[in-house]
């Protein structure tokens, strides 16, 4: 079963080389980047092409209505201008407009913040989230997750708790958070919906349990929408008509949502995304975070601290391009959602793919449906570890990442779709054939 046959489709030797090349200890547990260096270096090498499914980055070309937006500011010479630390005010404005009309949630323009990216704003809100309390030096992670969110946790020299929510759906999550809660440690919780890797979603009930347990105990509630209206089992594409983007925010005041632009809007190159912040908790005053960053407010200790000493604001053209993106939906002439369906519908073909040639879904329930078709699935194999099956699936032109590296407690992959073409299906076929037929089940 784990014996490598020789004549696997990417030569078994050139993998050994480029995998010691790598000087990793343990590839099966490879980071995120270090696997996408291993394999550009493999393709590089065989001229072969691999099913890439390691990184999440977009697969479709970016909102026209956003580049052409971007070039116009551009010619009105944008570039030469600082942009405001806290967003141009037309970004601000259609942000606001967009959150109530595809969330149903007032929030006002002052509290719309761009970023560099979700990537910023969640480093910007683990800080200051941090500097609220000074007891509260722990930030707790619903996993599974994005493992850079723990890297940027490292680097800040914070301390977070974790654990895999699989098994605490429905009303067994209110006692799993308040089993941490109440050691009154945790500053914040953090959650991605839909769930990146899983792609598992909480319903409104799980969300008000999170919101009231935000409001005992006091804790900011850190929602990432990285996927934003991406649980095409809903139609969430018309503003201002039900069904809207769930959130915790219907429940507790306590809250920061990030609203990415890479994935829903294909525009990840820019790297701008949005910051949102309850009116509440904008201009709430904390003891501690006064004597920590020396300014009144949370809202100012994001803007004027952290942003400022990060980035000094978000590229001016770029908030110019995000501005027009949320306008062009908010008026109903940009159907953000539907461009995005393509990822579903590959997922659906994929996991059959995978499914027929002994593989499993790892995370395949969502509160007793099947969970939904979108950007990332889960797969396992009978009798490997994820780390194994990360490894050998090398061998046969098939990368992905280990789900130990989002949080989860299971053994598998997560498989991102947005970077496989349609065409490479059928070798995505032959090659899981060859990979079963290796490893009998």
């Amino acid at each position: 079963m784990n014996q490598i046959p020789m004549n696997t489709p990417i030569d078994y030797d050139l993998v050994e080389q480029k995998i010691a090349e790598l000087e990793v200890p343990d590839i099966g547990n490879a980071s995120i980047r270090e696997i996408v260096q291993l394999v550009s270096s493999i393709e590089a090498a065989t001229g072969e092409q691999y099913i890439r499914m390691e990184m999440g980055v977009p697969g479709l070309p970016p909102a026209s209505v956003g580049v052409d937006a971007e070039i116009e500011a551009l010619r009105n010479n944008v570039a030469a201008a600082y942009p405001r630390i806290d967003g141009i005010q037309i970004l601000k404005d259609e942000t606001s407009r967009f959150v109530k009309l595809f969330m149903d949630i007032h929030v006002s323009p002052e509290g719309c913040i761009p970023t560099v990216g979700s990537m910023e704003g969640s480093y910007a809100a683990f800080l200051v989230s941090g500097s609220c309390y000074k007891e509260r030096d722990t930030a707790l992670f619903i996993d599974p997750g994005f493992p850079v969110q723990k890297q940027q946790m490292l680097v800040m020299n914070q301390k977070y708790e974790t654990f895999d929510v699989f098994d605490f759906r429905g009303e067994k999550l209110s006692d799993k958070l308040e089993s941490y809660l109440s050691k009154g440690n945790i500053n914040c919780i953090v959650y991605s919906n839909p769930n990146n890797p899983a792609w598992i979603c909480f319903d409104e009930h799980e969300l008000s349990i999170i919101g009231d347990l935000a409001n005992k105990y006091d804790v900011i509630i850190i929602e990432d929408l990285a996927y934003f209206g991406m649980d095409f089992r809903s139609d969430l594409s018309l503003p201002g008509v039900p069904p809207y983007q769930v959130t915790v925010a219907n429940y507790t005041g306590n809250y920061i949502l990030m609203i990415s632009s890479s994935k829903v809007f294909s525009y990840a190159g820019q790297r701008i995304g949005m910051m949102v912040i309850s009116d509440a908790l904008y201009h709430r005053h904390f003891p501690y975070l006064e004597e920590r960053l020396h300014v009144h407010g949370f809202g100012n200790a994001v803007v004027h601290r952290v942003l400022y000493s990060l980035t000094s604001g978000t590229s001016h053209s770029a908030q110019y391009a995000l501005a027009a993106m949320f306008k062009g939906a908010n008026d109903g002439n940009f159907d953000f959602i539907g461009q995005v369906k393509e990822y579903g519908e590959k997922a659906k073909i994929m996991k059959r793919i995978f499914i027929e040639n002994g593989f499993a879904i790892v995370y395949d329930n969502d509160l007793g449906q099947p969970v939904g078709d979108g950007f990332y699935f889960t797969i396992g194999y009978p009798g490997m570890s994820g780390a194994t099956l990360l490894h050998k699936l090398l061998y046969y032109g098939v990368s992905a990442i280990s789900l130990g590296n989002t949080g989860s407690i299971k053994e598998g992959l997560r498989a991102c779709v947005s970077n496989v073409k349609r065409s490479q299906f059928g070798d995505l076929e032959i090659r899981l054939k060859k990979f079963h037929t290796d490893f009998p089940v």
